[in-house]
């Protein structure tokens, strides 16, 4: 039998169907329609998500693929080595309740996601992939279920991997980007998008407090005296916890340099609720949405805190998620998941910004 003949028929011996179930009375599973991809051909999965619940479940949208993914909502390798997410990270408001999508006792939705534009499918070789979403907001709260429910969210919705072989293409060039218009610039500053001069003058307000905010944060890690009392950390980060601290400071000081050093590329295209959005695996260009424009220059949820936000998303700055948005949602998860919150990008933004302040 050849190499690749071997490989298939490993992966039909271990099933084209993943049923685990890792949070309590909800079913994530994954289906393939088969196991051998050639370069010409779409890799699709079909995701259901089952309540097992009695009673109704509600389930964050944006960490299902109910509108598309939006988020990194699946973990991809091939030969163990994890693979990119090439898809965006979104700054959104905090959810409300049209944000959920409702599942009855016994309902399942499925969805069928393609990979290839989201994930680098670029080498041959047997690939494996689950899906993972996880946010301290996963779940709406049901009277009485609060704790519970926020438990589940932390430890999320995974299933069981699938497997699949691809045949890529030789010489495959991923994330190559479409021709755009090479914008205007100013101080240094590209725009794109067609940015009207206001708001070029917005952004550009909203840049030099996203400068001196991650200027405060980094000289705050870098020089504060007693780390184990530290308020403004304990309230985003969650206890004191020496790697954790530095993990923190590292990012900070990553992110300032970005913002003083680096070409920055804002677009204004967008013309979504959200704040902004990034693609984590090209840098450095932001993309600005709806509620940017209308977020204050600095202070809570601002231009300049959304910018530090999006920058911390880069793999090559800080490389954060989104595992909880608003600051109510930002401070429960330092309590229940400090692991969590040193990886996730409002947690960095709410500490830059330092409203109300906390030493």
């Amino acid at each position: 039998m050849n190499k690749s003949n071997y490989l298939i028929a490993t992966l039909l011996l271990s099933g084209l169907f993943s049923t685990q179930a890792l949070a309590d009375g909800v079913r994530a599973s994954l289906a393939l329609s088969k196991t051998n991809y050639t370069s010409a051909e779409d890799v699709m999965v079909q995701v259901t998500l089952t309540n097992e619940e009695a009673v109704p479940v509600k389930v964050l949208k944006w960490y299902t693929p109910a509108d598309g993914v939006e988020e990194a909502l699946f973990k991809v390798s091939i030969n163990g080595a994890n693979i990119d997410y090439l898809g965006a990270h979104y700054k959104r408001p905090g959810a409300k309740t049209a944000d959920y999508i409702k599942l009855k006792s016994g309902e399942s939705v499925s969805y069928q996601v393609e990979l290839s534009s989201i994930y680098d499918l670029t080498q041959t070789g047997v690939y494996e992939i689950s899906y993972q979403a996880e946010s301290i907001s996963l779940f709406s709260v049901n009277p009485g279920q609060d704790k519970k429910l926020a438990r589940l969210g932390i430890e999320g919705i995974t299933s069981a991997p699938v497997s699949f072989y691809l045949e890529a293409k030789k010489g495959t060039v991923v994330g190559t980007a479409k021709p755009t218009d090479p914008g205007t610039s100013v101080g240094g500053v590209t725009f794109t998008g067609r940015c009207s001069n206001t708001q070029q003058t917005s952004v550009l307000a909203g840049l030099a407090a996203a400068q001196s905010m991650s200027e405060n944060a980094k000289t705050y890690l870098n020089t504060y005296s007693s780390p184990s009392v530290s308020v403004r950390y304990n309230t985003w980060f969650g206890n004191y916890d020496s790697n954790r601290w530095n993990t923190v400071k590292a990012n900070f000081n990553n992110i300032g340099t970005t913002l003083d050093t680096k070409s920055l590329t804002f677009d204004c295209a967008c013309k979504k609720s959200y704040y902004a959005y990034v693609y984590p695996t090209q840098p450095y260009k932001i993309y600005l949405c709806n509620a940017f424009w209308t977020a204050p220059t600095s202070g809570t949820d601002s231009k300049g805190g959304t910018i530090v936000h999006e920058t911390s998303h880069f793999n090559i700055v800080a490389g954060t998620d989104d595992l909880a948005y608003g600051q109510s949602a930002a401070k429960a998860l330092a309590i229940s998941n400090p692991a969590g919150a040193i990886q996730n990008a409002d947690s960095h933004e709410y500490f830059a910004e330092n409203t109300p302040a906390q030493n």
